[in-house]
């Protein structure tokens, strides 16, 4: 059913936009009147923006990778319902190299390091080394103390500040603070700094790029101006909006990545179409508004339809993390749109004939017929096997690393080694284990009660089970497996008359009537392939008893977050692509346009695939960009790649196919159409893409691995696409296709609305 609305949404919104065939250019006339009063809304606009723009990240969440209808969820809620697990834990690292961590020194001074914390509001328990033996590591010089907090992780990170102003001198120890709020907390504060440092990057070099395209001051600053504009007015509606409901910080990335982006887009597409028209006719500057509006404006308008339907996909998504990227994409597009047509026009107006003043080499007029796009197309089309058979090899070349692709989720690993608690990760890893940080929780429930003798001899089944498992460094249960099954069945029972007594014998965090848990810590990280399968296993075994089991810890939510992404990633595909088809359908009056743009759009994609596979899973380019290889893909990125890049792709060939249909209207010869418009559009789309790119690319300086493959990924794929695809396989498809590219059979026909395209004046 959401696929149906979308795509009779998407219908019913070009069909309003189109009833009236001069709509883009009443906008265009509007524009240039009222001028003053649109650029004065707009004013007011960013001053009111302003004041938020400092404070733009206080709403907005940290985490969101996971969902609540997963097992791993629901076994977590066993664990704070019934056994009354904190939702979140800080951790805490002791380290000497002179005291043995076994010792009344050492313990002394982690005692009194916690003593201030003990007292804080959210505090709900404190668990000491020496109340938990496996808190000591191997080598005696290390040990962990837990603090339970009543919020969940993403809230909690709030706390951090408060609770480490909490903490007393650790005297003679090294402390370092971790867990799942901290981790949380160093994530923000890193995206915001990666956050400032892309934004010095790409704006200087944007206007690099757009003084190299237009060769002149002012023809460079407007488009720049107007996408400032917009980014104001996209985080200004982003603080609003995340107000109400949950927004992820990283979409504050996407949002400043693509909203300068497309802005910047737009407005190049839409100020080349106005020089171009006032040069047709000088001092003509409200008619040559009105027909860049009609011309290009439409282009926009439907160029957005598309990348908005790409982004609005995401909001289909129960992961919060993609959910409100796809919010943050939608409100992007909306207000470049709404720039490019409003804003952008009423600034041309004014600025007049005036567009080219402050050159630096005089601006040159490209022939409509000749010029080097046209001879590239030509030639290609003279050769369309010998051009396209390479070409499209070179590009499943690129995309071959991704079948071995291993999706999987994030995890301490995605921040730089130099936040503490990352560091602290380390520790842990280095001194316990690779799973001490993130133990495999099977958790046991039962109708009737734990303390059966057929449900404690099932757990100490599982518990020896696990044990024996070389997968498996060590294992905390009821029923201890280093005692014969009679022996553990009747310690529980001594235990459990013991607490009806009133006497606690220090088990109640592992079972209780209603439930237990068996902490298994492997000897693998989260991630690690050997984690998975044994996780299939436990999901898959019986237990026993009346026993039901449910399985949290790092794997277990990893495995099941990857799962619920891509159970419905194919359905947020299908509606994409298919709502993006009738709306080209509607633009380009053409059956096989719209299938030959969604396959294209397609290699560019697998191609930027392969790629981030073989950089940041299999760790080429690693010391040229900074990171420590992953050896897995972020399971979020290749979905929010298609989204974006299926939108940012069919945005170039909205703006390519509209020239060249303008000609084949025109002269109805499709060689000649496609030379033209590639020459019309060519160096445009090229220059537009480098300014994609460099907006994009300056986030790969981010220190968060997760923004750097992102701007990486899609960075690669404008270049692919506006270069590759757009100069070489496009034209060799229009050649091979001919007039077949124009086919719209008469019962289709029928069903569209009135013509879309506004012809070219001559």
């Amino acid at each position: 059913m959401a696929a149906v609305r979308t795509a009779r949404a998407a219908i019913c919104s070009a069909r309003l936009s189109l009833r009236e065939p001069f709509v883009f250019a009443l906008i265009g006339r509007s524009a240039v009147r009222w001028r003053w009063v649109v650029i004065a809304a707009w004013v007011a606009l960013v001053a009111v923006a302003l004041p938020f723009l400092p404070r733009v990240e206080e709403p907005l969440e940290v985490g969101g990778f996971s969902s609540p209808d997963t097992e791993a969820a629901r076994a977590r809620a066993v664990l704070q319902d019934d056994l009354g697990f904190a939702p979140s834990q800080m951790l805490l690292v002791f380290r000497s190299e002179t005291i043995p961590a076994d010792s009344p020194r050492f313990l002394d001074q982690v005692r009194s390091t916690v003593v201030g914390v003990r007292s804080l509001p959210n505090v709900t328990d404190v668990l000491l080394p020496d109340d938990n033996p496996g808190a000591i590591s191997p080598d005696n010089d290390t040990a962990y103390a837990l603090v339970g907090l009543d919020l969940p992780p993403e809230e909690a990170q709030r706390l951090v500040p408060a609770f480490e102003a909490a903490l007393g001198d650790p005297g003679e120890l090294e402390m370092l603070v971790a867990g799942a709020p901290a981790f949380y907390r160093d994530i923000e504060e890193v995206s915001q700094r990666d956050l400032r440092r892309a934004e010095l990057i790409a704006f200087p070099f944007a206007l690099a790029a757009l003084l190299f395209v237009f060769r002149s001051g002012v023809a460079a600053l407007v488009p720049l101006a107007t996408g400032a504009a917009g980014v104001g007015a996209v985080l200004l509606t982003l603080f609003l909006v995340a107000q109400r409901v949950d927004v992820s910080i990283f979409a504050l990335n996407l949002a400043t990545m693509l909203g300068l982006g497309l802005a910047v887009d737009y407005s190049l597409f839409v100020t080349s179409r106005y020089r171009e028209e006032l040069a047709k006719t000088p001092g003509d500057v409200a008619g040559a508004v009105e027909r860049t509006v009609a011309t290009a404006g439409k282009a926009v308008f439907f160029s957005g339809l598309t990348v908005l339907i790409g982004l609005f996909g995401l909001v289909f998504f129960d992961v919060m993390f993609l959910r409100s990227v796809g919010v943050a994409g939608a409100i992007v597009v909306l207000w470049s749109t709404l720039a490019a047509l409003t804003l952008l026009p009423a600034v041309l107006g004014l600025i007049g004939t005036r567009i080219d003043r402050f050159a630096i080499r005089r601006p040159g007029t490209e022939d409509r017929t000749d010029g080097f796009w046209a001879a590239l197309a030509r030639w290609v089309m003279a050769h369309p096997w010998r051009t396209l058979a390479p070409t499209l090899v070179f590009l499943l070349l690129l995309g071959s690393p991704f079948l071995h692709a291993n999706i999987s989720s994030p995890d301490a690993t995605i921040l730089p080694r130099s936040l503490p608690s990352r560091q602290a990760f380390d520790v842990l890893v280095e001194e316990y284990g690779a799973g001490e940080v993130s133990p495999f929780l099977v958790v046991a429930s039962s109708p009737t009660t734990v303390f059966s003798e057929a449900n404690i001899g099932a757990l100490h089944d599982l518990s020896r089970r696990l044990a024996a498992d070389p997968r498996i460094a060590r294992v905390q249960s009821v029923a201890p497996p280093a005692l014969e099954r009679e022996q553990a069945i009747a310690l529980v029972r001594l235990q459990e008359g013991l607490t009806r007594f009133g006497i606690d014998p220090g088990f109640g965090r592992l079972a209780t009537e209603e439930a237990a848990v068996v902490v298994a810590y492997s000897r693998y990280l989260p991630n690690d392939g050997r984690n998975k399968e044994l996780l299939a296993e436990l999901r898959a075994g019986l237990p026993g008893g009346d026993l039901r089991l449910l399985v949290d810890g790092g794997t277990a939510e990893i495995v099941d977050v990857v799962q619920a992404i891509y159970d419905q990633f194919p359905r947020v595909a299908a509606t994409i692509v298919g709502t993006t088809y009738l709306v080209l359908l509607l633009l380009f009056r053409s059956v096989l346009l719209p299938l030959k743009a969604i396959a294209m759009n397609t290699l560019s994609i697998v191609a930027s695939y392969g790629a981030l596979v073989w950089v940041f899973q299999d760790g080429h380019l690693s010391g040229l960009l900074r990171f420590d290889p992953q050896g897995f893909v972020e399971a979020s990125l290749p979905v929010i790649m298609f989204c974006v890049l299926f939108g940012l792709s069919m945005d170039y060939e909205v703006f390519l196919l509209s020239r060249i249909r303008e000609e084949w209207e025109r002269t109805h010869d499709n060689t000649l159409a496609v030379s033209v418009g590639m020459q019309r559009s060519g160096r445009i789309i090229t220059s537009a893409a480098l300014l994609v790119v460099v907006v994009t690319a300056s986030f790969v300086s981010a220190d968060v691995v997760l923004i750097k493959a992102l701007g990486f990924g899609i960075a690669l794929a404008v270049l692919l696409d506006a270069t590759v695809i757009r100069a070489l396989v496009v034209p060799a498809t229009m050649r091979l296709l001919g007039t077949w590219n124009w086919w719209l059979p008469k019962p289709v026909a029928r069903l569209l609305p009135a013509r879309v395209l506004v012809e070219e004046s001559a």
